[in-house]
């Protein structure tokens, strides 16, 4: 009988301390998913798995980039938002969640996320085919007053018709005096611009870069504070009198309620592998520009993202 006893109570000793043992792991103590609401080979995914590879390292887990595709976003963003908030499903947020509500899309903002950094931005541009009669943004500005031009680069109401309309508005033009169409993304409204079906090319000058080198697309300005040096060439809007600039931005998020400890080991393993001179070379190499702010600017900065959006939209009629 006391044998029996001492193995009952060794027994009880080690599933105690096991459970200890598990209760105290110290997290990561398994693999993080990253969820990207975009499609894979986009800005979005190549950004994320660029910086996985550094995050992975000082996370010492393996990171699973996952493509989470459809509803202009809204999947994707949603699986995030709706994940446990344990630090294993972070996700990759856009600037969209800023205005999906704005928009009537979902009912998502940026309180829908714990948002640990911007990782990159890319600003919006203003790129014309070859054939084009129009050498620089104020001969193109003149023109879009008169109507007549068109745009596109991504959905209604995304980043690319922002970046128009906000242009337009600043001119003292209204926000739909260019007609704004609609597309599945860079690539295509590119092709339609060079094959004559739209004016101009709102979107990401890296998109276009390819084809300007070919001669088939000129870059007239670019929508930042300051030149790109992937385009050093280029003038910014500011240059040519225009006081307005729109990137996009690209970041690291998590369901909203991520416990404090988790949520301070996800930003410094963040920061340290954003910080790696092989994550940097690597957006840099691409024409992205890094960015790392902290959880705190991001969450000053995506409210106040949220507002000028929903300005704009209402302008547009687009707002719900």
């Amino acid at each position: 009988m006391t044998s029996i006893k001492t193995h009952i109570a060794a027994a009880l000793a080690g599933a105690l301390a096991l459970g200890a043992t598990t209760a105290l792991a110290e997290y990561p103590d398994r693999p993080v998913t990253i969820i990207v609401p975009w499609g894979a080979g986009g800005g979005t995914d190549t950004i994320i798995r660029l910086f996985s590879v550094g995050f992975e390292e000082a996370m010492g887990q393996p990171i699973n980039v996952v493509n989470r595709t459809g509803g202009s976003g809204v999947v994707g963003h949603s699986a995030i938002a709706n994940a446990n908030p344990d630090g294993y499903t972070l996700g990759a947020c856009t600037s969209e969640i800023t205005y999906f509500e704005t928009i009537g899309l979902a009912p998502i903002t940026p309180a829908s996320f714990d948002l640990v950094s911007r990782l990159a931005v890319i600003p919006a541009g203003v790129t014309v085919a070859a054939e084009s009669p129009y050498n620089s943004v104020e001969e193109l500005i003149d023109a879009a007053k008169a109507g007549g031009l068109s745009s596109s680069g991504s959905g209604l109401g995304g980043p690319w018709h922002m970046a128009v309309a906000g242009m337009m508005k600043q001119v003292g033009g209204d926000v739909n005096t260019v007609q704004f169409i609609p597309s599945k993304g860079g690539a295509p409204a590119l092709q339609d611009l060079v094959a004559g079906g739209i004016s101009m090319f709102t979107g990401s000058p890296i998109e276009a870069r390819s084809l300007a080198d070919a001669g088939e697309v000129k870059i007239l300005a670019i929508m930042s504070d300051e030149r790109s040096p992937a385009f050093p060439d280029v003038p910014t809007l500011k240059e040519s009198g225009v006081d307005w600039s729109l990137t996009n931005w690209f970041s690291l998020c998590a369901p909203a309620g991520l416990p404090d400890d988790v949520k301070a080991k996800i930003e410094a393993a963040a920061q340290k592998a954003h910080g790696s001179a092989e994550v940097q070379d690597a957006l840099a190499g691409r024409g992205i520009t890094p960015l790392f702010d902290g959880s705190e600017a991001f969450s000053s900065y995506a409210a106040a993202f949220s507002g000028d959006a929903a300005a704009l939209l209402t302008d547009l009629g687009l707002a719900k």
